[in-house]
């Protein structure tokens, strides 16, 4: 039986410099050159986390017993005895700080590539889970239960003491929140980064509008329908916000400026005891080496990508962009904000009139988080958008049969000024069934 597994603490580059420390110069030429590249136009990557509860527990009232946790993720990762080296999954699961269940999808070369590879994995996930007495739930926000760290890595302990000036919303955004994270390149041939960059800024609050689904945490109604969000907002500027950024500046320039200024959270060490002095910045550290942090040689390329991970921005550059403020969402209507942040980066005719529309709420991040789509003007520009966005999709041949779940969502929420924050609690906890016309592709084991 494995520990419980969690992403990866570090990530490894194959460009990495071989000098063992940094200069500051170094570090402006290597983030843009490593975080922000041009890729094949298309391509799309899913990471979707949920929520685990007992099979029994609609409510989400308890926690699933914590010493079942290593017998879960064993059955999740590698199937029942019979299965396939890997387990058969084509994506790879981890574990968050608080037990959330992750499966991150490989880079798929359309978007219906990629659905059909996660609901593949997506729901032998769901059988395993079950085997082992639990659900995965896809809901933004734990709606009950209080934040419980089930895991004991130096990395999340550090990062807990980090977050203790931010009160409670340090353990609810490690412990009790889940989201759709959707992954599309940076820039490709024909579209520059400065033109992507812009427009999922400006789609975001109308996005986190439309797909709001965390009303609810400690058993208690928050007066925010997307709670996860607000959780967001309420943390550490210096790293969860977006970049500052001068009119027409090039994005790699900004985030590479904020990304070198945000404060250190953590510093790998041989011992347990992983945290960095207060108020030191990633410049500082470079600059001061040994006389900033006289326990660890000065930083290297790898310390800074470390540091780089440490950093939850709302567009967040890995090589290829991160969209990180949607919540999760019941059922396979994690589909539809895929659908739609693809068909508006791939139609510029698309992209185009989802700027407009979204250009009078683009900085209304809190209202969004607060209202959602309750708000008029937010209401309207989520219509407009979903409504662009299945247009584009039935004028892509290879994305056409996408069109319909936007549709279905657009007239199941949007249009009647709602999200699925706005369904009943007492079923928040239950998981829809995925459209019968889906299920073809769900598999076996």
């Amino acid at each position: 039986m494995r520990p419980v597994t969690t992403a990866p603490s570090t990530t490894t580059f194959s460009d990495l410099p071989v000098e063992p420390t940094l200069s500051e110069a170094a570090a402006e030429a290597w983030i843009p050159r490593t975080f922000f590249k041009n890729g094949p136009p298309h391509r799309v990557g899913l990471e979707l986390e949920f929520l685990v509860a007992g099979t029994g527990d609609d409510a989400l009232a308890t926690h699933y017993p914590h010493e079942q946790y290593p017998h879960l993720i064993d059955r999740l990762i590698d199937g029942p005895p019979d299965s396939p080296p890997g387990g058969g999954l084509d994506g790879r699961v981890t574990v968050e700080p608080g037990g959330q269940v992750e499966l991150s999808s490989r880079p798929g070369d359309s978007l219906a590539a990629t659905v059909d590879t996660v609901h593949h994995d997506l729901a032998r996930l769901r059988r395993r889970a079950r085997g082992r007495g639990a659900r995965l739930v896809g809901l933004g926000v734990d709606p009950i239960r209080p934040p419980r760290r089930i895991t004991d890595q130096p990395r999340y302990r550090a990062m807990e003491r980090y977050f203790r000036p931010w009160g409670a919303t340090g353990p609810a955004m490690m412990c009790s929140t889940a989201s759709v994270q959707v992954n599309v390149e940076a820039a490709t041939p024909a579209v520059d980064l400065h033109r992507r960059w812009e427009l999922l800024h400006a789609i975001g609050p109308t996005l986190v509008a439309a797909f709001a689904n965390s009303p609810r945490r400690l058993g208690r109604a928050t007066g925010f329908q997307s709670t996860r969000q607000a959780i967001w907002q309420e943390l550490d500027p210096a790293r969860t916000g977006a970049p500052p950024r001068a009119p027409g500046e090039d994005p790699a320039t900004a985030f590479t400026r904020w990304s070198l200024d945000a404060p250190v959270m953590l510093i790998r060490r041989e011992h347990d005891d992983w945290s960095a002095p207060p108020e030191l910045s990633m410049r500082s550290w470079i600059r001061h080496g040994r006389r900033a942090v006289p326990d660890r040689p000065a930083p290297t390329v790898d310390d800074l990508a470390y540091h780089l991970s440490t950093l939850f921005p709302p567009v967040r550059p890995r090589g290829h962009l991160e969209i990180r403020y949607l919540d999760a969402l019941p059922g396979c209507w994690w589909i539809v904000p895929a659908a739609v942040i693809a068909a508006l980066l791939d139609d510029p005719a698309a992209a185009d009139q989802a700027r407009a529309t979204c250009e009078p709420v683009q900085e209304h991040w809190r209202t969004a988080a607060r209202s959602g789509v309750r708000d008029p003007a937010l209401g309207r520009a989520a219509t407009a958008l979903l409504t662009t966005a299945a247009q584009a999709l039935r004028r892509d041949p290879t994305a056409a049969r996408f069109a319909d779940p936007v549709e279905g969502y657009l007239q199941r929420w949007t249009l009647r000024g709602r999200s699925p924050a706005d369904d009943p609690p007492a079923g928040a906890g239950r998981e829809p069934a995925c459209d019968e016309s889906e299920n073809h592709r769900e598999g076996t084991a």
